[in-house]
């Protein structure tokens, strides 16, 4: 009897508990959307652009010269890959190359002597030409001097074509050439952007496959929360809106962002629409980047993964309340 006391008292506690509580939450959010009459808000946490750095040619990994967490500059060797095997392709197609400008000299030499002996024959060939056609030499001795006049002209021709197959044989080499130097400098992994580096996916020795990415970094200038918010709010989101981020992390200070994207499909449909309650459970997501200078003035303060609400003044001519005024120090400096 005394058990069931207990556990009704425990029970009858558990549920004035949940339903202060709750109570008190209710209250909260009742208060909170009375003061921000005109503006949306929405739970969020803070992401940046993901980049992938990829390798473009398959290789052995031999140097990361980053650790997680690194800010890195544009432009700076992040990782490099073995190219002993490239390096003795460039060199077996320079040597091509060489061999090919060789046969082109020699080619030219031969072009030079047989366009001096088709000059030749061609003289001797008009010379008998008229002679014949005067009577004055055989029609044998005519024919000798035209087909002598063939074998010239069919020659320099031919002279003239290995000139341009070596030329052709100089143009497939360079290009193969230019291909492994391409090759091996793509073997050399730079940053494309300023950022940090999130994850390293390849060890030291690794083979790394064409197209694999090795780090994945931060762009910390393309950072932002994600909200979602109901029909009656995304529908009178605009692009450019002017936000507020309130990070949990940071309580006081109001971050300045602004709308970029507003999905044109809701991310979470009920089975069926039909009446106008169920309309309103449509949320649509909403992307607030956070201004550009501020990041760039503070990017190696930049944290992803903090959890905030961001808040969407949806009419420009209202004040922002006291508790979202509260700019960073260095963007007001700028903005003036």
């Amino acid at each position: 009897m005394v058990g069931k006391i207990v556990k009704f008292t425990l029970f009858v506690f558990i549920v004035a508990v949940t339903l202060f509580f709750g109570y008190r939450y209710l209250n909260e959010q009742t208060q909170k959307a009375a003061l921000l009459k005109g503006f949306a808000f929405g739970n969020g946490r803070i992401e940046s652009e993901e980049v992938g750095i990829a390798a473009k040619v398959a290789g052995r990994l031999i140097q990361i010269y980053v650790n997680e967490g690194d800010i890195v500059e544009q432009g700076q060797m992040l990782a490099k890959l073995d190219t002993n095997e490239l390096e003795a392709k460039l060199k077996l197609f320079n040597a091509q190359i060489q061999q090919a400008k060789e046969s082109k000299n020699y080619s030219l030499a031969i072009v030079e002597q047989k366009q001096s002996e088709f000059a030749l024959a061609n003289e001797n060939y008009l010379r008998a030409k008229n002679l014949f056609e005067k009577k004055a030499i055989s029609l044998l001795q005519y024919q000798q001097e035209e087909s002598a006049y063939k074998s010239a002209r069919a020659a320099q021709k031919a002279a003239n074509a290995n000139v341009a197959q070596a030329n052709e044989a100089i143009n497939v080499a360079m290009a193969q050439a230019e291909t492994i130097k391409v090759n091996i400098a793509d073997s050399t992994l730079y940053a494309p952007i300023k950022g940090r580096i999130l994850y390293k996916l390849a060890q030291n020795g690794e083979i790394i496959g064409s197209g694999k990415n090795v780090l994945i970094m931060l762009n910390l200038l393309e950072t932002y929360m994600t909200i979602f918010l109901p029909t009656s709010e995304a529908g009178v989101v605009n692009y450019g809106s002017e936000v507020r981020i309130i990070l949990d992390a940071l309580p006081n200070i109001a971050i300045p962002a602004k709308v970029t994207f507003v999905s044109p499909k809701a991310q979470f449909t009920p089975k069926q629409i039909e009446t106008q309650d169920e309309r309103e459970k449509l949320m649509f997501r909403i992307k607030a980047t956070i201004d550009y200078n501020l990041l760039k003035n503070h990017i190696e303060d930049v944290r992803t993964g903090l959890p905030g609400v961001a808040y969407i003044r949806l009419d420009k001519t209202l004040e922002w309340p006291k508790n979202l005024s509260n700019l960073p120090k260095s963007y007001v400096e700028t903005s003036k």
